[in-house]
C-alpha cells in the first residue's frame, strides 16, 4: 500500500556514515560561546519574567503560594511557639 506502491525505498546511509548530513562549515569556539551566552541570557530573561508574573499573580490573589513562598513572605505561620 504505502511504501510498496511508491516503488524504490528511500536510500539508507552506509554503515560508516552518520544519519544526518555533515555541516559544510563547523562552528568555531567563539561562535559556540556567543550562541551559548545568548541562549543563557534568553533563558534567564524568560525565567525572570515568569517569576515576576507569578509574584504579581500571588499579590493579586489569582494563584496560591506554595510552602516555600509562604515561608518567605509569612514566616510567623510556621512558628510553633504561638501554640
Amino acid at each position: 500500500m504505502g511504501a510498496e506502491a511508491e516503488g524504490a525505498p528511500p536510500p539508507q546511509p552506509a554503515a560508516g556514515e552518520p544519519a544526518t548530513a555533515p555541516r559544510a562549515q563547523p562552528i568555531s569556539a567563539a561562535q559556540f560561546l556567543s550562541w551559548k551566552q545568548r541562549k543563557d541570557a534568553e533563558e534567564a530573561t524568560r525565567k525572570a519574567e515568569a517569576a515576576q508574573k507569578r509574584a504579581a499573580d500571588i499579590a493579586s490573589g489569582a494563584v496560591q503560594m506554595n510552602g516555600r513562598e509562604l515561608f518567605q513572605h509569612e514566616p510567623w505561620v510556621f512558628d510553633n511557639n504561638i501554640y
